[in-house]
């Protein structure tokens, strides 16, 4: 057997400050552009880095037409075979929640270890994005993270928390039920960065929050998508952050008809080279 290897990746391991080990994927144009070039920051990396860098590759060849800017990605992954690590995923996504005010999981089991997002986010912000930048030059006006589900929940809170960390911020099908609250807490006080406006998207497939052939609502799992109300709660927090952002935030939202929490995932990650990475 013969593994796939995509042209212009690289592989390499990181250790956080805190102790916390990470697998970091790159994917860089080749022949490299000269100039500095922007960057995506993908997390989920061992699973969504693949879909995103093999997408860049073909758009960003002819960006003229497509929109999209040969740019470098940077997918945050685990040391894991993997495509996704829920245990690691769950801690280093959530914001801090009091124990009282957790969501309900399905069949109500319990959560593992969660509230890690701060922590995580000092490793993007001290410790990774010095090192890309470090090794590849990168433009810090075209700078950007991508998220789906928890990933999603990060994103938005790394922008209502550290809104200078990057300028375009993509939540895909963001879990806002998992902590509704925190977030609105943190948009109420959202004071953005006097800088130039920040671009925000977010998007969600129009069945997750049911409405596939099987759904049933005396089913644990139907009833448990329809309570999160992954639609709703993505199109009311796009609206309110567009209000609470005024001349500072540019919200947009997509909802992709006849997908799924995980079938949209290609088509977010589409949508969000065009919309992070245009041409300059």
């Amino acid at each position: 057997m013969i593994d796939a290897v995509l042209p212009g990746a690289s592989v390499r391991d990181m250790r956080s400050n805190a102790g916390h080990d990470y697998r970091i994927f790159v994917w860089q144009p080749e022949p490299r552009p000269r100039g500095p070039l922007p960057v995506l920051y993908l997390l989920d990396g061992n699973g969504m880095f693949p879909i995103a860098a093999a997408a860049l590759a073909l758009q960003s060849r002819r960006a003229e037409r497509t929109g999209v800017a040969p740019s470098i990605i940077v997918g945050i992954g685990y040391p894991a075979a993997h495509w996704i690590d829920a245990r690691r995923r769950t801690c280093d996504y959530t914001p801090p929640v009091a124990g009282g005010r957790l969501a309900q999981r399905p069949g109500n089991r319990e959560w593992g270890e969660t509230g890690g997002a701060d922590h995580f986010l000092d490793f993007i912000q001290h410790e990774l994005a010095p090192a890309i930048s470090n090794e590849f030059p990168i433009d810090p006006d075209r700078t950007a993270l991508f998220g789906h589900s928890f990933g999603g929940l990060f994103a938005l809170y790394a922008l209502l928390t550290r809104p200078a960390l990057v300028r375009s911020t993509i939540a895909a099908s963001p879990s806002i039920w998992f902590a509704p609250d925190e977030l609105r807490e943190r948009l109420a006080n959202f004071e953005p960065p006097p800088m130039a406006r920040r671009r925000v998207l977010v998007t969600v497939g129009s069945l997750e929050q049911g409405g596939m052939s099987g759904d049933n609502d005396a089913d644990d799992y139907g009833s448990w998508i329809r309570r999160n109300r992954m639609v709703d709660n993505a199109r009311e927090f796009s609206t309110e952050l567009g209000r609470a952002g005024d001349a500072s935030l540019d919200v947009s939202f997509r909802m992709f008809e006849d997908e799924n929490h995980a079938s949209v995932v290609p088509s977010a990650i589409s949508l969000a080279l065009r919309f992070a990475l245009p041409p300059k």
